[in-house]
């Protein structure tokens, strides 16, 4: 018996599947993406070119395997095996499941994983797996990430910068303005109003206090900008560490007794090298904060001894153990809160810059006594138990700095009135005398503010000399010129309009001996930056003397300059 089928169909069919196979599997083997067809005992099937190139593979290392054992066994993990295993029996799919293996070839990556089921003719069950390397992209998020956070604790460090900036602004403009009422207003009093004699006293003592807390203000400023401009410098010379410390409580001891304040000495005789004038100021600095910060009938301790350290100051280069000097400053005031101790140091930050403060100050005394301890290789350290109870601070200075550090610490030289500041004894000597110290003397003074003219005028007649005052460079060339020989000293100042006191003393160095050429020179000026001074001294001054001027000083300053 015969029987005759029509397979046109089948064949048909057969041609078509076959057609739709050949399509698939060149989909498989062209797409860019790694990917694997597994039989359902998780044996490659198929692997495209996209595989092979990025795990640097052969069809021959992956055909027939085991998924979970090639390469050594990167994905041989349970939590894939079980997804894969959920493919087969519940129809689910894989989606973006994240593989971090160092892999055998290709070193440490991360791999994203989507896969679902195929069913093919048969009923045969498969599974496409396809594969994504995101390690760049990973590594771009996890970057950009930290950029951003980065960016963000910039912003939040630029707002807080500025917050401080702010309220350090605002603060100083309260403490610059609140000296100046009181010398705006005494001023205003003593010439519209006919006043006893102890108002006129008490008048004077106003406006006196007054103009020094302003210049200590302005030089505190001046100091921060020096820092800031790594131009503050120490001149280090052998000295006497007791003294440094009784000068600097001499100065404190009106406010110490007006607050009825005890100050305690205890102080072991120590020869450092360092500047002496430098760490008065940071001595000052801190004994001025023991007494603004202890209350009335409180008690301040000063200690001096020599100890030892592990090599921990700044700049040390070893752990050696070294002597140093350790000056310690306790009180019993208010105390510092454990969360500002860190900040107590940085400038610009007080912990308390609010409006309702209730101690005067811009918070930069501490920021530069720092940096000055710093400078001679030393440490300072602030301690405390706590709100009420007290603050000691430490003042740690090596005894003998490397030679490298003495190097570090040497001040380019230049002339400055600094070293003729008389103490409290000498300038009375220097007043009281019968004799007027510069009696013959005269002396040409040339600035534009006819009232720092006249003061100037004042103080060096009082002591006898003889002073010519102009208000430009034109008028102080012609006094010169037109009375060749006549002046014993020239004082200039540098801002001035026109023409400024570098010129005018450039003019005049220009000039032959007998026109008076090489007469000796001051600058007093408001200008008082270290470079400024330099500038001065380059022009052709030999001296620098800053505003506001001390009348003693300024005496001095031209003794010395006349060998008188």
């Amino acid at each position: 018996m015969l029987v005759f089928l029509d397979i046109d169909a089948l064949k048909r069919s057969a041609v078509t599947l076959e057609a739709a196979r050949n399509y698939a599997q060149a989909i498989v083997k062209t797409v860019q993406v790694p990917l694997l067809v597994l039989e359902s005992d998780f044996r490659v099937n198929t692997a495209n070119r996209a595989f092979y190139e990025m795990f640097q593979v052969s069809p021959s290392e992956t055909a027939r395997s085991l998924i979970f054992d090639l390469g050594n066994g990167q994905w041989n993990i349970p939590r894939l095996r079980l997804l894969l295993e959920d493919i087969l029996v519940n129809d689910t799919t894989v989606q973006d499941f994240e593989v971090e293996h160092r892999f055998e070839r290709i070193g440490q990556k991360t791999m994203l994983l989507t896969a679902l089921k195929l069913i093919q003719a048969g009923d045969t069950q498969r599974i496409l797996l396809a594969i994504q390397d995101i390690s760049d992209r990973q590594q771009f998020e996890a970057e950009r990430s930290q950029l951003l956070s980065q960016e963000q604790a910039a912003r939040q460090q630029a707002e807080a910068a500025n917050r401080a900036k702010d309220d350090f602004l605002s603060n100083l403009s309260h403490e610059l303005r609140n000296p100046l009422n009181t010398m705006l207003g005494w001023a205003q009093i003593l010439r519209t109003r006919q006043l006893d004699e102890s108002t006129v006293a008490r008048a004077l003592g106003v406006i006196e206090r007054s103009a020094r807390v302003q210049s200590q203000l302005i030089e505190d400023m001046l100091d921060l900008s020096r820092i800031t401009s790594g131009k503050l410098h120490i001149n280090p010379q052998s000295l006497d560490l007791v003294s440094v410390v009784n000068v600097a409580i001499e100065s404190i001891q009106f406010a110490a007794e007006t607050k009825l304040i005890q100050i305690v000495t205890q102080l072991t005789p120590v020869t450092m090298v360092g500047d002496g004038d430098r760490l008065q100021q940071v001595l000052w600095n801190l004994l001025s904060n023991a007494i603004k910060f202890t209350p009335d009938s409180g008690r301040v301790e000063v200690r001096l001894a020599t100890d030892e350290t592990d090599g921990l100051l700044v700049g040390s280069v070893s752990s050696a153990t070294k002597s140093v000097a350790q000056i310690t400053v306790s009180d019993t005031g208010q105390g510092i809160r454990a969360e500002l101790l860190p900040y107590v140091f940085d400038r610009f930050r007080q912990g308390d810059s609010s409006t309702t403060k209730a101690s005067p100050g811009l918070g930069l005394g501490l920021a530069i006594a720092r940096h000055i301890v710093e400078l001679h290789g030393g440490t300072v350290q602030a301690e405390s138990p706590g709100e009420g109870q007290g603050t000691t601070m430490t003042v740690r200075l090596p005894l003998h700095p490397p030679q490298s550090r003495e190097a570090r610490l040497r001040r380019v030289k230049s002339t400055s009135p600094s070293s003729l500041e008389p103490t409290a004894k000498e300038s009375l000597e220097v007043v009281g005398q019968e004799v007027p110290l510069l009696a013959g003397l005269h002396i040409l003074a040339v600035d534009d503010d006819v009232d720092s003219l006249d003061l100037t005028k004042h103080v060096l007649e009082n002591v006898g000399a003889d002073v010519v005052v102009v208000t430009s460079v034109r008028e102080a060339i012609d006094a010169l010129t037109e009375s060749p020989g006549r002046y014993d000293l020239l004082l200039a100042d540098i801002g001035m309009p026109d023409e400024d006191g570098f010129s005018l003393i450039r003019q005049v160095r220009a000039l032959n001996a007998v026109a008076g050429g090489e007469i000796p020179a001051a600058a007093i000026t408001a200008y008082v930056s270290d470079r400024e001074q330099q500038l001065a001294i380059d022009a052709g001054f030999q001296m620098h003397l800053a505003k506001p001027i001390d009348p003693t000083q300024l005496v001095l300053m031209v003794a010395t300059l006349v060998g008188r």
